[in-house]
């Protein structure tokens, strides 16, 4: 059995006559029937079972529209909120889950009271976005569980620092020791703190876990070890991880045309100034790893639609301005 999932940032999914933000920021009907059109296309080639969305304003609009592909289980933990002072501009988004296979519980994803206290968070503290819990029935009867999540932004462009591959753990958390303790990036702490309480939670779920998300942050970000990492939270000296990047789990063809290029590189999934980041992901659980004993299905493709992207850096607000990541699973015959 074959299982398709899918991230997808819709890129402010408002319905008019509603506005994002101000009153000016409105689709007109032609603009929103030319965006919807775009957005049902684009599912279409991403022929998936299971789909995460960010950017949700509109929900009854996003529900008929994925019902009317197929996709008969919609589920949303929050609703996109309006200003009090007027009721047609939204001032929030939210996440949606749609499936093409039961969604047969939803769970709340705490806030980890250890995690605010570890990172020094003052005030009232709360996810920037509600992520989404959902344990899904598959064709085969298996149970799995899907979050879908948001990220806190950096909207005000804030310094954070830039890692690679090979910088460890602890030199991460040396780089960002300062700028956290003394508030100089509030986006980078709230992130943090949302990825420690969901990755409280992920360790905590008895069944497999698939993780969709626009993390609004790079590829080896301190993040991300908050988000899937042991030692992040523990003193080991060990990496140990309870989620795994699924890109990296599926064994990529590689074109070779200069000997010293070692590895494909990774196509980016969002651009800035120009310059492309890799932010949105799928993240699995130890059981979508071939490695790792307790496997029960393997990673057989893991697929970036940007088509749109490479026409446009900036992506159109009647498209997106992010690209789709789709992985595709193969589960072991029982």
């Amino acid at each position: 059995m074959i299982i398709r999932f899918g991230t997808f940032n819709l890129f402010q999914f408002v319905e008019p006559p509603f506005s994002w933000y101000t009153r000016k920021d409105t689709f007109k009907p032609t603009e929103w029937e030319e965006k919807t059109t775009w957005l049902k296309n684009q599912i279409q080639k991403m022929d998936c079972d299971i789909i995460g969305f960010q950017e949700v304003f509109s929900k009854d609009a996003l529900e008929k529209l994925v019902k009317e592909l197929g996709f008969d289980y919609f589920y949303m933990a929050q609703n996109a909120k309006t200003a009090k002072q007027n009721p047609t501009v939204f001032v929030s988004t939210a996440v949606a889950l749609a499936s093409k296979h039961p969604i047969i519980e939803t769970f709340k994803v705490p806030v980890h009271g250890r995690s605010i206290l570890n990172h020094k968070i003052e005030g009232h503290f709360k996810f920037s976005r509600i992520p989404i819990k959902a344990l899904i029935e598959l064709p085969n009867k298996k149970q799995i569980t899907v979050y879908v999540s948001h990220l806190k932004s950096n909207r005000l462009n804030e310094y954070e620092y830039l890692f690679n591959k090979t910088h460890t753990l602890k030199q991460k958390k040396e780089k960002v020791k300062e700028a956290l303790e003394k508030n100089y990036s509030m986006a980078l702490k709230q992130r943090l703190c949302e990825a420690s309480s969901l990755f409280q939670d992920i360790k905590k779920t008895k069944t497999p876990s698939i993780f969709l998300c626009d993390l609004n942050d790079k590829e080896f970000s301190l993040t991300i070890d908050a988000l899937t990492n042991k030692a992040y939270h523990q003193k080991i000296k060990k990496d140990s991880h309870i989620l795994f990047d699924a890109n990296y789990l599926f064994n990529k063809k590689i074109y070779n045309p200069h000997p010293e290029q070692k590895e494909k590189k990774r196509t980016a999934t969002s651009y800035y100034q120009g310059y492309g980041n890799v932010i949105d992901y799928i993240f699995v659980s130890k059981e979508f790893n071939k490695k790792e004993k307790e496997f029960i299905a393997k990673i057989i493709s893991y697929e970036i639609f940007d088509e749109h992207l490479q026409k446009n850096h900036d992506g159109s607000i009647l498209q997106s301005d992010h690209a789709q990541v789709v992985c595709e699973v193969e589960f072991k015959k029982s």
